[in-house]
């Protein structure tokens, strides 16, 4: 199974520290926030991951290069701030194969062992996406999504965040024709069908989104 980092974002909340820095290059525990992620990447088994790029993209190229603890790197370049997370997944899905895949947002901090859930091994379980929720952090405090049992859902269930982690078919994306899309709308649709699943993640889970909580992290992480 492959993955992708998506790493193209501006990280406008990140400012003035992403002026000249891309966010997933920002560092906390003395190393950069995306190779905290493709160390977990490369401890659960993916060996070919996809990172999108627009803000100050090549600084990322550059610093990462093409292998990374046995993991073969792919660039997907896209127009600054033009495609959004649908749309980017959507422009890299000739990299991403026919498979599904995961796909984790380059600013968040988690845990989570990364394992692919069983009903997203192939691309005909009838799935379109398998979702890692959290705990509402206090700055999202009403939540994503609901999810009864495995289901995730729109209404009713337990009120949960999505994490900024999840397994993706590729038939979600396949319609789309190229340009910028968003996530959300192509996620409620294919939850209103009963298409996805989920879990709650209970484990060590950040959001990084903003110069204060990468502190904390950089705090902790140095005193481990």
């Amino acid at each position: 199974m492959r993955a992708m980092i998506l790493a193209a974002g501006r990280g406008e909340r990140m400012r003035p520290l992403t002026d000249h820095c891309p966010k997933p290059l920002l560092e906390a525990g003395g190393r950069p926030l995306i190779a905290h992620t493709l160390d977990r990447l490369a401890a659960a088994g993916y060996r070919d991951v996809v990172i999108n790029l627009a803000h100050l993209g090549e600084q990322i190229r550059a610093a990462l290069g093409e292998q990374h603890q046995g993991i073969t790197l792919h660039y997907s370049p896209e127009p600054e701030g033009a495609l959004e997370t649908a749309g980017g997944i959507r422009q890299a899905l000739p990299l991403l194969g026919d498979a599904p895949f995961l796909v984790v947002n380059g600013d968040v901090w988690c845990d989570h062992p990364l394992t692919p859930p069983a009903n997203m091994s192939t691309a005909s379980s009838g799935a379109l996406a398998h979702l890692v929720l959290v705990a509402n952090p206090g700055h999202h405090a009403q939540g994503d999504f609901g999810l009864k049992g495995r289901s995730v859902v729109l209404e009713g269930g337990e009120r949960l965040t999505f994490s900024g982690i999840g397994w993706y078919n590729p038939q979600l994306f396949q319609d789309l024709p190229p340009g910028r899309h968003a996530l959300g709308p192509l996620l409620r649709e294919a939850i209103a069908a009963g298409r996805v699943t989920g879990e709650h993640y209970t484990g060590d889970w950040r959001d990084i989104g903003t110069p204060e909580r990468l502190s904390t992290l950089d705090t902790e992480l140095g005193q481990r």
